[in-house]
């Protein structure tokens, strides 16, 4: 039988006043009648609630001796996790012609307040992403004669490939599947045009555009800007057992258009991000990166006329721009192309834009003092806000002697400061609870004490953090800069082209409570199967729905026996829907990997990866129950199909979602089916796997080995079920042909129309 800590006394209010009642003959055997509104009665209820009162203070000592141990291992409360994405800047004017450098920790404002997180200069330009697409057949073919005509034309000996030029990311706007920039582009190169802001009319473009190059080029400062670039690659999901570690880097180089020997010949200058300043890692996750511009006298885009420039757009010169408004603006290109020698097929981007900056659900506070010391060992100081950022909190302490204020560090442990017992006496060191927001000192042997009267203050910390953070796209608009002179900047806009994500609540006490035993028990080391387990559900800053352990099992090869080799499969949380099934992405499986990783022993071949779906669909005829609704008895009967089959709770026979690799059978199904109320008999049930893939795939019936056999799909150690479609009828037979049913990855809100060709 379980364990469970009885109460020191269950008596209530209730059971105190009968006690007391059953007492009076015994002791006043006078007093007959005890009735309601006596005044003894009203004693006895008087002294009955203080009793109850007592009693219930009495039974907090379990729970504060658990909250005591809690605090004895040394386990605190996680802090609350930001929500981070990277948004565009602009100038509210459009008569703002100058580049403005902003200091880090801009406020912007929200239902919660974010702040940037880095420098970053914002330029008088905006930037639009453009590709040479290719022609598909069709198109080709169709304009195969324009095409010969402008070889002939230009002059040209060789193959001739038309393109269209296609703007990518227009008016900001993100493509949250991704978009292949170098697989769709004739030239595998992304083009970014800069154009300066519109004038008030024609005849001063000019004018505006000269300034806009000035500010570009640096001016008279002698110093070249920089132009800050958000990137936010399309991160894929891994492939089936893909090893995932730290991704490498995509070899691209940025090159911006200069003049060439001809009037309007092109060539390109090679330019180097600055160093450090790449927080995309090579393109690997969302980030930005700033690139210094060359001097205003280089940079130059060639005339979109083809009466001054016959070669706009051939060749390897940019795209031609067809509208005459951008192309009055247009003061110079920049291109993105795989680096030289290296080969890179594939570039997908879910957006990419100038201007842009990291931000992050964190406020800074600085220069506050939280107290002053009493020379007293083991002193504690609360910070103004809790969920604190331990990596950018700096502590200082007033020392005597006129020294001011020095800056103490912080350390996880103050009783593991030093070995020398001199180090540790003489450090200025802290604790920090990072979720509650509070500072402890040392005792003098473990860590200094401050001085008497000497006050301790916030340099700088960031607080914040929660999954309020979690703002949809284009919740972001209002941004409070200053300028690195200190100044105000000037009014900007703000573009957050996707959402904000990553952001968690801090932990609760009963969350905290159930990490004892498992704390307990592994001591932050995997060692067994359940210690993988719970440190992997216990991964900071993700999700985690679901956690399978497969000791000895090689993923790549789907070979299992083999010694050394631990695989973690994991789920990310979702709620029930229909198809698809939850699957992890590359963020998710590198989280996890890396949790992990710094846990495991040294000897351990450690593989993170998502499980294989096997894709199935149903088919089910039943006949209805009198009294009950049909349509509705054949959408419960569909809801339930899918909760059994659901990778995650409430999903699976046991409610933990459906067993890893166990197979599905017909009998089981009927089952399920016939215990939903309505359901008068179960008249026939197919079973279906998808065969092929891409527009081929097609559903076959399972095959039954003879006459009255059930029908099952064995699934491998490693797989699970993914219902795809599935069809509930009334009658007597059930369906033995899936081919009408809907795509289930298909919008749901959208229609699809056929497109009267051009040519037929």
């Amino acid at each position: 039988m379980p364990i469970v800590p009885p109460s020191l006394d269950d008596r209530r209010f209730d059971d105190l006043v009968e006690d007391l009642i059953a007492r009076i003959p015994a002791h006043t055997p006078e007093w007959t009648n005890p009735r309601l509104g006596d005044p003894g009665r009203t004693l006895i209820e008087l002294f009955a609630w203080l009793g109850d009162a007592l009693l219930y203070r009495a039974n907090l000592i379990p729970e504060r001796q658990r909250l005591v141990f809690l605090k004895l291992l040394g386990q605190r409360l996680r802090a609350a996790q930001p929500a981070r994405g990277i948004v565009g800047l602009s100038y509210a004017q459009p008569t703002e012609l100058r580049a403005c450098t902003l200091q880090p920790g801009a406020r912007i404002k929200a239902a919660v307040p974010f702040e940037t997180l880095n420098e970053t200069t914002v330029l008088p330009v905006t930037g639009e992403a453009y590709i040479k697409r290719r022609l598909n057949d069709t198109e080709a073919a169709r304009m195969a004669d324009v095409i010969s005509g402008l070889s002939r034309v230009h002059r040209i000996s060789g193959a001739v490939q038309g393109y269209e030029t296609l703007p990518v990311f227009a008016e900001g706007r993100a493509e949250p599947q991704g978009f292949d920039v170098f697989a769709r582009s004739t030239d595998r190169a992304l083009w970014i045009a800069l154009l300066a802001p519109p004038a008030p009319s024609a005849a001063e473009q000019p004018t505006v555009n000269e300034a806009a190059l000035a500010a570009l080029g640096g001016g008279d400062t002698g110093a070249p800007s920089l132009l800050s670039l958000g990137i936010v690659p399309a991160l894929q999901m891994p492939t089936l057992f893909e090893e995932v570690g730290r991704a490498a880097e995509v070899p691209v180089l940025w090159e911006m258009v200069v003049r060439g020997r001809g009037a309007q010949a092109v060539d390109y200058l090679t330019l180097d991000p600055l160093p450090g300043s790449d927080s995309s890692q090579g393109f690997t996750r969302a980030g930005t990166l700033r690139l210094p511009l060359p001097d205003e006298s280089l940079i130059w885009a060639p005339s979109n006329q083809v009466g001054v420039n016959p070669l706009a757009g051939v060749g390897d010169a940019p795209p031609r721009l067809d509208d005459a408004e951008r192309a009055a603006r247009l003061v110079g290109w920049l291109r993105l192309r795989p680096r030289p020698g290296q080969n890179v097929e594939r570039l997908p981007l879910a957006w990419l834009g100038i201007n842009a900056v990291e931000v992050d659900q964190r406020v800074t506070l600085k220069g506050q003092v939280i107290g002053t010391s009493n020379g007293a060992a083991d002193q504690a100081f609360a910070l103004p806000a809790t969920s604190v950022d331990p990596h950018a909190l700096v502590i200082e302490v007033e020392e005597a002697g006129g020294r001011g204020y020095q800056a103490w560090h912080r350390v996880d442990d103050l009783a593991a400061i030093s070995a020398d017992a001199r180090v540790a006496r003489e450090a200025g060191a802290f604790e920090l609870d990072a979720e509650a927001g509070s500072l402890r000192f040392g005792d003098g042997v473990r860590g200094r004490v401050p001085d008497r009267l000497m006050r301790v203050r916030l340099a700088q910390g960031r607080f914040g953090g929660g999954r309020a953070g979690n703002l949809p796209a284009g919740s972001l608009s209002e941004i409070s800069a200053t300028l690195i002179d200190g100044q105000r900047a000037p009014a900007l806009q703000v573009n957050q082209p996707l959402p904000m994500d990553g952001g968690e609540d801090a932990e609760t006490l009963p969350q905290a409570e159930r990490r004892i035993p498992a704390t307990l028990r592994h001591q932050q080391r995997a060692v067994t199967a359940e210690d993988y387990r719970s440190l992997a559900l216990e991964t900071p800053a993700v999700d985690v729905g679901r956690v399978e352990v497969l000791p000895r099992f090689k993923p790549r090869d789907r070979r299992f026996d083999i010694p050394g080799v631990v695989s973690v499969l994991a789920l990310p949380a979702a709620p029930l829907a229909p198809a698809p099934n939850p699957r992890p992405d590359r963020p998710f499986i590198e989280r996890v990997h890396a949790h992990l990783a710094a846990r495991v022993p040294l000897a351990t071949e450690l593989y993170v990866i998502g499980c294989e779906y096997v894709p199935l669909g149903l088919s089910v005829a039943l006949r209805v129950r009198e009294g009950f609704a049909r349509d509705k008895l054949l959408f419960e009967v569909r809801e339930s199909l899918r909760r059994l089959l659901w990778p995650l709770a409430p999903g699976g026979l046991d409610g933990e979602g459906w067993a890893l690799g166990r197979s599905v059978r017909e009998r089981e199904l009927e089952v399920e089916v016939s215990r939903v109320a309505g359901v008068a008999e179960v008249t026939g049930l197919n079973l279906f796997a998808r065969q092929g893939t891409g527009a081929q795939a097609d559903w076959a019936l399972l095959p039954r080995n003879q006459a009255g056999a059930q029908q099952t799909l064995n699934l491998q150690a490693w797989q699970l079920p993914e219902l795809l479609s599935i069809v509930v009828v009334e009658g007597i037979e059930a369906p033995t042909n899936l081919r009408a049913l809907p795509n289930p990855f298909a919008s749901a809100n959208a229609v699809a129309v056929p497109v009267v060709p051009e040519l037929c």
